[in-house]
């Protein structure tokens, strides 16, 4: 019978299959408490809306099953991890501790201190990497200490490492000896949250189109990356999926690889094994590969650049003087700016907490240098709080790509909030399904029911101006002035970041004004107009 204990800290990494810090505590030959703290911090300062919420409780419920299944539970733990790590360590008689590694800010700074205190009680700790591909310091290492700032470059150095470690079965069994005491087992001061706890009043839900868990993720990879679709994820190319279809057009595993209830190590192993099935198959950037290369790009990047999510004090973010404005801001997030797909778009993503990564551009576009001028920043924070995939890392690099503060220079490549929605979506479906109240206007009027005759509104119940708002801004008009202000920041060189794209947009992706002309460069920023000739 084991005398001492072993905490697995779960933090991201919320599954059972490919957690090398768990299989190392279960290694260890101690008793084993698995345990998730309920951090103030994240209540505080973190913006989690009802539907992110609901996920993690859904997440912490599925592997709190899968756990007792082995004879264990998952301890869910109120209160500051270096408040509570003292007292669970005497409590336990804890000599080590194994977590999987996390590379934002924040998390650093946490984990170096519950370090120092699992160091003052003589507790050996044990941290892995197994949220990413890669450990993201070896990256930076081979770019001489520096993050790549091109997804061109980050691809080169990962290439250079070879394939990722392979992933790891999940646990079958945990040996008697080595569970948990009845006393905590039954405990109840350990359960998993409800809703209400967390904060969350349930008639503020909509559905539950994507449910938490280990569990649902392995399904949901099962099912998208798999023998059967292999032609589908062969010719998977994210820029030709719809933005605006009424079912995912993707394979929406991002809020899983977000929660860690998915490996990113066992995806990239399915997919070799599709890709061995079907040797012709797209490449990155643009294939499902190349979506989990974005991925390991940007936490690279977030992992060492100063005050990322930030403009001020960003060494690699453009200083832009947005404008501020209230009104417009309450507008873009409350999906009332007039612009149907626009809207139907941020309606969508505070009723499901999901969107396509096409209509993330769209209304990231319009929101920064396209229409409104506003800081990429606000934006930041809407999809944080509304986002059931909102990652630390990915947000920050998206809104500054998006807004040309940094990654991204053709700042002249502006969606259009009409013509854009048209092509995938002409009859307007999409718009009709999360704007019902303009589900009768005529199809030639549904993307600019503003154009539509009087008797027609009448006829279709909405009146523009009053039942539905007229736009905010003049597209056609303000692009253009917004344009301009654009190019005066860029006249000025490389700002303080120096940081250019690596991937343009293809030119199919935007409309509006004609981008100059300018001498095509042999780079991966012309990835996309190559594929379109």
């Amino acid at each position: 019978m084991a005398n001492g204990g072993v905490i697995h800290w779960f933090r991201k990494g919320l599954r059972l299959h490919d957690n090398p810090a768990l299989i190392n505590a279960l290694e260890s030959k101690l008793r084993l408490y698995p345990i998730f703290i309920l951090d103030p911090w994240f209540v505080k300062n973190a913006c989690v809306g009802v539907n992110r919420w609901r996920f993690l409780q859904q997440t912490l419920t599925d592997l709190d099953q899968q756990l007792r299944r082995l004879g264990s539970r998952l301890l869910v733990v109120r209160g500051k991890p270096e408040v509570k790590f003292p007292e669970l360590i005497k409590n336990w008689n804890v000599q080590k501790l194994t977590y999987e590694i996390d590379t934002e800010p924040y998390s650093k700074i946490r984990d170096k201190k519950v370090d120092e205190l699992a160091a003052e009680y003589k507790v050996e700790v044990s941290s892995h990497v197994s949220h990413t591909l890669y450990d993201v310091n070896k990256i930076i290492g081979k770019n001489k200490g520096q993050p790549p700032l091109t997804y061109q470059k980050h691809e080169l150095l990962i290439a250079s490492l070879g394939p990722p470690p392979k992933s790891l079965d999940a646990p079958k069994n945990i040996p008697s000896d080595y569970q948990m005491p009845e006393d905590v087992l039954k405990n109840g001061d350990f359960d998993i949250p409800t809703l209400e706890e967390l904060g969350v009043c349930e008639s503020d839900l909509n559905s539950c189109l994507y449910k938490g868990g280990e569990t649902e993720g392995l399904k949901r990879l099962n099912s998208y990356i798999c023998e059967e679709k292999k032609n589908w994820v062969a010719d998977f190319e994210k820029p030709k999926t719809s933005p605006n279809s009424l079912e995912p057009s993707t394979t929406v595993l991002s809020p899983y690889l977000k929660f860690g209830c998915v490996s990113p190590r066992l995806m990239y192993e399915r997919l070799q094994m599709v890709y061995k099935l079907k040797p012709k198959h797209s490449k990155p950037p643009v294939s499902l590969y190349g979506q989990l290369l974005w991925r390991e790009f940007f936490y690279t990047c977030g992992s060492a650049v100063q005050n990322f999510d930030q403009m001020k004090g960003n060494p690699i973010c453009r200083q832009i003087d947005w404008d501020t404005n209230t009104e417009y801001l309450a507008a873009w997030r409350e999906g009332r700016t007039g612009y149907p797909y626009i809207d139907a778009i941020m309606i969508q993503l505070r009723q499901e907490g999901w969107i396509h990564h096409l209509a993330r551009h769209s209304v990231a576009c319009f929101l920064t240098r396209g229409d409104l001028y506003i800081s990429w920043e606000e934006g930041m924070k809407v999809f944080e709080e509304y986002l059931l995939d909102a990652d630390w890392s990915l947000n920050a690099a998206n809104w500054m790509w998006l807004s040309a503060s940094a990654f991204f220079h053709q700042y002249f490549r502006v969606y259009s909030p009409v013509a854009f929605g048209k092509k995938t979506d002409p009859r307007g479906l999409y718009i009709k399904k999360y704007l019902p109240k303009l589900a009768k206007f005529p199809e030639k009027y549904i993307y600019e029911p503003w154009d539509a005759p009087l008797d027609i509104q009448k006829r279709a119940g909405c009146i523009i101006g009053k039942d539905y708002p007229r736009p905010i801004v003049d597209h056609a008009k303000i692009s253009k002035i917004n344009m301009g202000r654009m190019k005066v920041i860029f006249s000025k060189g490389k700002s303080e970041s120096g940081a250019q794209s690596s991937t343009a947009k293809r030119k199919s992706e935007s409309s509006g004004a004609t981008p100059p002309k300018k001498k095509k460069k042999n780079t991966i920023e012309n990835v996309f107009a190559k594929k379109k000739k």
